[in-house]
């Protein structure tokens, strides 16, 4: 019974949500042989306050990348 956690910050659509979840199952069933009913796929959305990337938060790190 293979889980995968997806974890990303919010934004994503319902539509490309949907898209995730088809690849991943997509993908150990034919890499692995997997049978789709059994694959479990969760995608937890964080705030981007809440995730931290090259030193600093997302949100910050965001603006920084911006032209004055």
């Amino acid at each position: 019974m293979p889980y995968i956690n997806v974890q990303i910050t919010k934004g994503a659509s319902r539509a490309q949500k949907a898209e995730i979840v088809k690849d991943f199952t997509e993908s150990l069933v034919r890499v692995l042989g997997k049978r789709p009913e059994h694959i479990h796929i969760v995608i937890q959305e964080i705030e981007e306050a809440d995730w931290g990337f090259a030193g600093l938060l997302t949100d910050d790190w965001k603006k920084a990348q911006q032209p004055d």
